[in-house]
């Protein structure tokens, strides 16, 4: 009985009062200037969802999005170049954060993996296409035979 009241005071205190119990609005919510707004889309479109793979950060509405979206616009306000932001990233995150992960031994099978099985498949199909036939084996006397047998019936 005493959860219940509590759990009805609790809802009345936040329709009495509109400020109680709603989050603070914290200073990622403030509006960005025009010159961090621009970096943070080129940047935040240029990283992956995590949770969601397909979607870029920006455009993603997963939780971990908006945590990253907020540390993105921190790191951005504190001075850090692009580069250390996606190197910290990467540090943190992977490779897999970036739509475009660096040109690396560990990335190769990525970039280029495509490639060698086109370029398999090509080879393949050339060597298949020019291989000439085999000629039929000659008939035998009896299957010459059967065969005039057939035509003449």
């Amino acid at each position: 009985m005493g959860v219940a009241r509590v759990g009805s005071v609790s809802s009345v205190v936040k329709a009495t009062l509109p400020g109680v119990g709603a989050p603070a609005a914290t200073h990622a919510d403030a509006p960005m200037s025009a010159a961090v707004q621009a970096r943070w889309d080129h940047i935040a479109a240029e990283l992956r969802c995590l949770v969601c793979q397909n979607e870029s950060l920006a455009s993603s509405n997963a939780e971990l999005a908006l945590d990253l979206r907020r540390e993105l616009r921190s790191l951005i306000e504190q001075g850090k170049t692009d580069a250390d932001i996606r190197s910290f990233l990467v540090s943190r995150y992977g490779d897999f954060v970036l739509y475009k992960p660096e040109v690396k031994p560990v990335t190769w099978l990525l970039w280029f993996g495509p490639f060698v099985l086109l370029l398999g498949a090509l080879v393949l199909a050339l060597r298949l296409m020019r291989r000439t036939p085999a000629e039929p084996a000659p008939l035998t006397d009896s299957e010459r035979a059967r065969v005039r047998q057939l035509l003449e019936s």
